[in-house]
């Protein structure tokens, strides 16, 4: 009797043990399907990604403002005939009827201590990277540009800033920014329309005069010509402008600070009293208050203009 009940008493411990065996390779098996790529006790697998970077919210009222571009920043003929007139600028001027970019965001006694205009009449896209330089060391919160109808505007329409210079120049003042002041904010002007502006100011005759002391010949020249090696050049010119508002918009859309003005610029149709008394071109005080308008409408949006 003692033999089997000590038997027995074997045979239970050797069950007990088999059986613990096997739900052991039971739970480990189940571990296994559920998740062989669940973190483990120290944490995170090794295929696991990290998470990427949060796009940064753009602010909508900056508190200080720097402008880069060409002649239309500076308010050219728009006081007097072939003139800066920088008080006037849509981007910095002080002016009360353009009531600027910056008098908008800043109020006009912050905007004459906080905004900045490193324009220059007749720049090229290749100026912009030095003037971003310049912009870069006032530690703007906004960098405004408005560039690119220089580089259309040519002596002839062959003279034109090829394409992809105009955006390895473009790259280069984003770049140059960036060294100086990584978290400015950056809003691009788009080229305005210079087919339009031709159309515009075609009618009229002082104009038209002012026009032949070589103001954007490429598109202005023989204004009144409608033959097609005219209406070729033309076209050619405003090709051009679009494929330069193109890498305007996407090489900005690569900056995440950066935003475009979903060709608002582009877009509006300056009339004549938009337009510079004097050639019919520059925009007017008038229309240096539509620019201004436009630009705070795209700064102050919650959402990029498309």
């Amino acid at each position: 009797m003692r033999k089997r009940h000590q038997g027995s008493a074997l045979s239970r411990a050797a069950l007990a043990s088999v059986t613990a065996a096997a739900l052991g390779v039971t739970a480990l098996t189940a571990c296994d399907a559920s998740g062989g790529n669940s973190p483990g006790p120290g944490g995170s697998t090794a295929s696991a990604k990290p998470s990427p970077k949060p796009t940064p919210r753009w602010d909508t009222r900056p508190d200080s403002v720097a402008a880069v571009g060409d002649s239309i920043t500076r308010g050219f003929d728009a006081c007097s005939v072939l003139s800066d007139c920088p008080e006037v600028s849509w981007a910095t001027g002080s002016d009360a009827q353009v009531k600027s970019l910056a008098v908008r965001l800043l109020g006009k006694s912050r905007a004459k201590t906080h905004s900045w205009n490193h324009a220059q009449t007749g720049a090229r896209m290749a100026e912009l990277p030095a003037q971003m330089r310049r912009a870069g060391s006032d530690r703007p919160e906004l960098v405004t540009v408005m560039a690119g109808a220089n580089d259309a505007c040519r002596p002839t329409a062959d003279a034109m800033t090829p394409v992809a210079a105009f955006r390895a120049d473009f790259e280069e003042a984003l770049r140059q920014l960036r060294r100086t002041a990584p978290k400015a904010q950056v809003y691009v002007m788009s080229v305005p329309d210079l087919k339009r502006l031709w159309s515009a100011g075609r009618t009229n005759a002082l104009g038209k005069q002012v026009w032949k002391l070589g103001i954007c010949a490429s598109m202005l020249a023989d204004p009144d010509a409608m033959d097609a090696a005219a209406t070729q050049r033309r076209d050619a010119v405003q090709e051009r402008v679009e494929a330069y508002n193109d890498v305007l918009r996407d090489v900005c859309a690569k900056d995440r600070l950066c935003r475009s003005d979903g060709g608002a610029v582009f877009g509006y149709r300056f009339d004549g009293d938009q337009l510079s008394k004097w050639d019919w071109f520059h925009p007017s005080r008038n229309g240096q208050a539509r620019l201004a308008a436009l630009a705070y409408r795209g700064v102050t949006a919650k959402e990029p203009l498309v």
